[in-house]
């Protein structure tokens, strides 16, 4: 693989790296933290805290990844009984729905982060501000909102349809399971 395809991968794939990378942390974290208070009486002060936001950032950050893997929770079962071009358009119709609600939030999370919060509001035992915790937001919902602009792109110009991870297993299942029944059915004639 080039360098340029490495490198596209790796920027394609930065959440995903940044949710290993904060799972990682705060989970680690909260079983020091456990360990520290169960055997010697102690907790770092700042710790439970500082695990929330990263649990926080992990969220909004996964969130972002389930857009990208077409994996997020939504109602998809009535497209199903659609023919395939008007399933393509509903699907489509819905994405930009939801891309319309991202773009809103971004609008006024960002103004909230910007201009309405209070520059003195700190975190308690950190002392860091706020607004560096909050932040995720606006980019969370922006990174959303490219992702399902992507899947749509690949949608419906490159014909690439982007199935979450479970819809794949349930494919495979199905085609091992028509294999099985074929396989079967051959051996019965025979």
């Amino acid at each position: 693989m080039s360098a340029v395809k490495t490198m596209i991968k790796h920027l394609n794939n930065t959440e995903e790296y940044l949710c290993a990378l904060l799972l990682t942390a705060f989970v680690t974290l909260l079983f020091l933290q456990i360990l520290l208070r169960q055997f010697f009486q102690y907790s770092i002060p700042w710790g439970d805290e500082v695990a929330t936001y990263m649990f926080v950032w992990f969220a909004y950050l996964g969130a972002s990844v389930a857009a990208k893997m077409s994996a997020h929770n939504r109602v998809s079962f009535q497209f199903s009984c659609f023919p395939p071009i008007v399933r393509k358009v509903s699907e489509t119709f819905a994405d930009l729905l939801w891309i319309i609600f991202n773009i809103f939030f971004v609008y006024l999370s960002y103004d909230f982060v910007f201009n309405k919060m209070n520059l003195f509001w700190k975190s308690q035992t950190t002392g860091i501000p706020m607004k560096y915790f909050y932040i995720i937001l606006p980019i969370a919902f922006s990174l959303m909102t490219l992702r399902i602009l992507w899947n749509n792109y690949e949608r419906w110009f490159k014909g690439i349809e982007a199935l979450d991870p479970e819809q794949k297993e349930i494919n495979k299942m199905k085609e091992m399971n028509n294999n099985k029944q074929n396989k079967e059915y051959k051996n019965s004639i025979v």
